[in-house]
């Protein structure tokens, strides 16, 4: 409420006003005159207060990521869903999306111009927060990631992220190697496995180093096949197949997870019993994954995206981290490629595909 309107709302003003409009009155004699003119000041004394109280214009929230739209739908859903969790159903908010669809060069325009719009707050992937970051200290900012998020800049302090950025990650690259380990575990007679990782990825190096050590561990050769573009994931197929290896372990990363229909076909063409990063693959028809879900991972950022339209403010939201992680099988692919799931890693499996 601005000064004017306390001064207009105020008892004592108004007594003031009342008391001197009176006297100005008096000599003309209208006593009809002086009641209008007391429900006209009452009008406008109340007329401030109903201004003030009207309900605020429907949030909007930028979602902005470097994929396309198909391949990020299940992602928006569950962020809505999130924000439904915390009160706020789609007929109360507004989400207007931006894809750079595959060129993140565009991520800096698209993220201003969210800003420009303007936006109560911007979700997004590691790159499209960067972008987000680069582009506005004053917007909340809210990242999903599937990287450390100090690591890469996102924020210098988990508990206490500061400034205009916190998030939630699923950061499960350390657990590349047990990935590694309950795929021997469903494929016991593979000696030789193969993996495919986005070389472009920003944990690419750390996920290496997390299948080199398991590999060690277990006692089976890697055959290492590199692939950051689409046509390339044809070519890295027909390398797996030469190589001799009887498993494969597909790595983490944005593009991978943008390419999921490609590789569980491929995966499928080729009979190759493949692990994942994500139970979404599975969900898809892919053999088996384990890690923590990106899906829940939106499904949180809607609910922190939430509590800052509610007032909290980012920079005192802890970012959240992955607190379990998921083994998914799909017993139909297994029954298709022949394989036979040992009864105590079905027993193990949090997720199921009969």
């Amino acid at each position: 409420m601005t000064q004017a309107d306390n001064r207009v709302c105020s008892a004592p003003f108004l007594g003031q006003v009342l008391a001197a409009t009176m006297r100005w009155l008096e000599p003309f004699g209208g006593s009809m005159r002086r009641r209008e003119f007391v429900g006209l000041l009452g009008g406008a004394a109340v007329w401030p207060l109903a201004a003030h109280a009207q309900q605020p214009a429907t949030p909007v929230i930028g979602f902005l990521r470097p994929t396309s739209a198909a391949d990020a739908g299940h992602l928006v859903a569950a962020f809505r869903q999130g924000l439904r969790e915390a009160g706020y159903p789609a007929d109360k908010i507004v989400v207007e999306a931006r894809w750079a669809e595959g060129h993140s060069d565009r991520l800096p325009k698209l993220a201003a111009e969210l800003v420009s719009l303007p936006v109560a707050a911007i979700v997004g992937n590691t790159t499209a927060a960067l972008a987000a970051k680069a582009v506005t200290t004053s917007v909340p900012i809210v990242f999903v990631t599937g990287s450390d998020p100090t690591s890469e800049k996102l924020v210098s302090n988990i508990s206490r992220p500061g400034g205009n950025i916190t998030g939630v990650s699923f950061f499960d690259v350390p657990v590349t190697g047990k990935r590694l380990t309950l795929l021997r575990e469903l494929v016991p007679k593979a000696e030789i496995i193969a993996t495919l990782q986005d070389p472009n990825f920003l944990d690419a190096q750390l996920e290496t180093r997390e299948i080199e050590m398991a590999a060690k561990a277990i006692g089976v050769k890697i055959v290492a096949i590199k692939a950051g573009r689409a046509a390339e994931i044809d070519t890295a197929f027909s390398t797996v197949v030469r190589s001799g290896a009887t498993a494969l372990l597909v790595g983490a990363g944005p593009f991978i997870n943008s390419r999921r229909s490609q590789l569980i076909g491929l995966a499928a063409f080729h009979a190759m019993p493949t692990s994942y990063f994500e139970s979404t693959f599975v969900d898809a028809g892919g053999l088996t994954s384990y890690g923590s879900s990106i899906v829940d991972a939106y499904r949180r950022a809607g609910t922190y995206v939430a509590r800052i339209l509610k007032g909290e403010k980012p920079s005192e939201l802890p970012v959240e981290l992955p607190t379990k992680f998921e083994l998914a099988i799909n017993l139909r692919t297994a029954k298709t490629l022949g394989l036979s799931v040992p009864p105590g890693l079905l027993a193990r499996a949090d997720h199921v595909i009969e």
